[in-house]
């Protein structure tokens, strides 16, 4: 019988390696074509990854906590010809993990420091691949530094991006805040009682308190805030919501309403949906919109509406409902959530009027949607000016002062506003 590799996927535009988090099959264990096999992770999302064939997983090429790069082999399959039976197949056994002395050889091999150094297997017994080993002694990060960043690979385990992630938030400090990015060896301990519960942070948690960190190091952040009459959008909602939902099954929501306006502002200012690199930005030429969805476990993530541009408010709810259930049941792909270049994130859902969101790297600006209130206003009428009944809504625009000066972040929510308040009640979906 024939064999062949199975190799690391590509599982998104920037997504460069995966780290193996389980196998789903055991050595000589049929696969069928498109079956689950194991569970990768990336530094965006948590997959499966199927077979492309059908056969027999003859032999297991990385282990659990493993990090392959992409096009990298995982296994080999042996492939079934007519005839074949899958029970005669003598199962192997899976090799055992390493011993840590093996660790400690590739370190040797690689030229870093012997096991008595900075370098060696720490007290916490916490394993450091050789790449993160080698990046440390080339930044010349101490082993107590290198044991107090968050890792967020299995078991805790520190991964090439949570390191480069670290030192990037490390080096872009200026010397009046150095101490704030100390280890937490200089702080003052913490005083945990009897009755405290301790809670170990998550992969995702721990992935997300990394990324805003690295945000806030990166991006200076400006918020701007406006409030909008959401009246003749609530009232044209109402009037469409229970048919819309009858027809389609879909719930039409506020969410496709305000990314349609936040869409349109976009295309009024173009450098809002931009990228920084170095000295350079880079205009995007399609409008790829994030929205951050909340899971059941607390975490956050945010899947992308891609080419938002080119959908009409129907295409775009049924873009957001579908996003926003496959996130909750943990069904997206990697592609799905790389590429945004701007992000909107409904803080509303939580009961909250406003907030000041963090910037999703990247990009260089964030919309937060607070919730919409009934609340006395001032109506203009040609008749004279009146109190009334609105139901007015809060829009807070954090951007990145480097590239986006108060002219244009606080001008593009202002328009975004006047698209909602303008928002026409004769339409149809």
């Amino acid at each position: 019988m024939a064999s062949i590799e199975m190799r690391m996927p590509k599982m998104g535009e920037s997504v460069m390696e995966g780290t193996i988090l389980s196998w789903l099959k055991k050595v000589g264990d049929p696969i069928d074509e498109d079956e689950s096999v194991l569970e990768v992770a990336t530094d965006k999302v948590d997959t499966e990854i199927p077979s492309i064939h059908s056969g027999i997983l003859k032999e297991i090429l990385a282990q659990e906590g493993d990090i392959i790069q992409v096009g990298k082999p995982i296994a080999i399959i042996e492939l079934l010809t007519e005839g074949d039976e899958p029970l005669t197949i003598r199962t192997s056994v899976t090799p055992e993990p390493k011993e840590q002395k093996n660790v400690v050889d590739v370190d040797q091999a690689m030229g870093l420091k012997s096991p008595d150094t900075i370098l060696t297997y720490p007290k916490k017994n916490r394993f450091y691949s050789p790449l993160v080993r080698n990046i440390a002694k080339q930044e010349q990060i101490d082993l107590s530094e290198l044991e107090n960043i968050a890792g967020s690979g299995k078991e805790d385990r520190l991964t090439k991006q949570d390191i480069l992630n670290y030192l990037s938030s490390r080096n872009s400090q200026s010397d009046s805040v150095d101490g704030i990015l100390e280890s937490p060896k200089n702080h003052t301990p913490l005083t945990i009682s009897g009755e405290d519960e301790i809670i170990t942070m998550d992969r995702m948690r721990k992935i997300i308190a990394s990324r805003m960190i690295e945000s806030k190091s990166i991006s200076a952040h400006v918020t701007s805030f406006v409030e909008v009459d959401m009246s003749p959008i609530v009232s044209w909602r109402n009037k469409f919501k229970e048919k819309f939902k009858a027809t389609s099954g879909q719930s039409l929501t506020f969410t496709p309403i305000i990314i349609e306006a936040v869409v349109k502002a976009i295309k009024d200012h173009p450098m809002i949906n931009i990228q920084v690199q170095g000295d350079q930005i880079i205009k995007k030429s399609r409008i790829n919109i994030g929205v951050a969805v909340a899971l059941p476990s607390g975490n956050l993530i945010v899947p992308v509406i891609k080419n938002a541009e080119l959908l009409d408010i129907k295409s775009l709810v049924i873009a957001v409902n579908d996003l926003a259930h496959r996130a909750r049941i943990n069904a997206l792909i990697p592609d799905e959530l790389d590429g945004g270049t701007f992000t909107v994130s409904n803080v509303g859902s939580f009961g909250n009027v406003m907030g000041t969101p963090i910037i999703m790297q990247p990009q260089v600006a964030i919309m937060a949607i607070g919730a919409i209130q009934k609340k006395p206003a001032v109506i203009e009428t040609t008749e004279g000016d009146f109190i009334g009944i609105r139901h007015k809504m809060f829009l807070s625009h954090s951007y990145d002062h480097r590239v986006i000066d108060g002219s244009l972040g606080g001008g593009f929510v202002r328009r975004v506003a006047d698209y909602l308040e303008k928002f026409d009640i004769n339409r149809f979906i």
